[in-house]
């Protein structure tokens, strides 16, 4: 790892303090779900998808009930290390997966990043051979538009998190990341259709600072992914 990497992840301490509560949280949970469903997986992308939330709110008519087990702030390499709290105590039938958009942010190499991606998928399917795996598409940013904080903290925080990647990057890794898929026959989703303006930027009413997306964009996501979930 990099002097940028080490400092980028220790902004702030109290994050992986969080990240060991969370793992030790979804760890109780597991005890309790049901196998055979859906899970999301993934870094902050992923961990504020309110989709657990919105099952319990609201009649959202899914084939399968979905477990979410993102992580914020994590890479390629933590995942690779939690697999078994994240994914396979839960035995799902599917998994959708967004995980490597902060190795691009931690200037992972690329090939660590690319090759532990791997290892995550082979692991899959070794060890869940029935179960369905799709790669998502990363989702497009927008560092163009204002998201200033009342929270000087949070402004500091939000400006060097899109400093440290563009649509450039992630359009690139896309590219690599689907010929990964592609070269263990697993599917490579693109869920992102309504997120972009006419410059390919996140829409600026759907995020909150620019990268992580706000409910009114997982509201489309989710309906991306519906053809999926059957």
């Amino acid at each position: 790892m990099t002097d940028q990497t080490t400092s980028l992840t220790n902004l702030d301490p109290k994050i992986k303090a969080f990240q060991t509560e969370l793992y030790a949280k979804y760890a109780i949970a597991n005890q309790q779900v049901t196998a055979g469903q859906i899970v999301f997986v993934g870094s902050s992308l992923m961990e504020i998808f309110p989709i657990e939330k919105w099952e319990k709110e609201r009649a959202l008519n899914l084939p399968k009930h979905i477990y979410n087990r993102g992580v914020r702030a994590t890479t390629t390499a933590d995942l690779l290390a939690h697999l078994d709290v994240q994914i396979f105590d839960l035995a799902p039938s599917k998994i959708f997966i967004n995980i490597g958009s902060n190795d691009l942010g931690f200037n992972v190499p690329e090939t660590t990043f690319l090759n532990n991606y791997r290892k995550i998928l082979n692991q899959i399917q070794i060890r869940l051979p029935k179960t369905q795996i799709y790669v998502m598409k990363y989702y497009p940013m927008n560092a163009q538009a204002d998201f200033s904080q009342s929270n000087p903290e949070k402004e500091r925080a939000v400006h060097q998190f899109n400093e440290t990647r563009s649509n450039d990057q992630l359009s690139q890794a896309n590219k690599k990341v689907a010929d990964l898929a592609a070269s263990l026959k697993i599917a490579y989703i693109d869920a992102n259709a309504g997120l972009t303006d006419k410059n390919g930027y996140l829409k600026k009413e759907l995020t909150f600072d620019g990268t992580h997306l706000s409910p009114a964009g997982f509201e489309l996501v989710l309906n991306n992914l519906r053809p999926y979930f059957n």
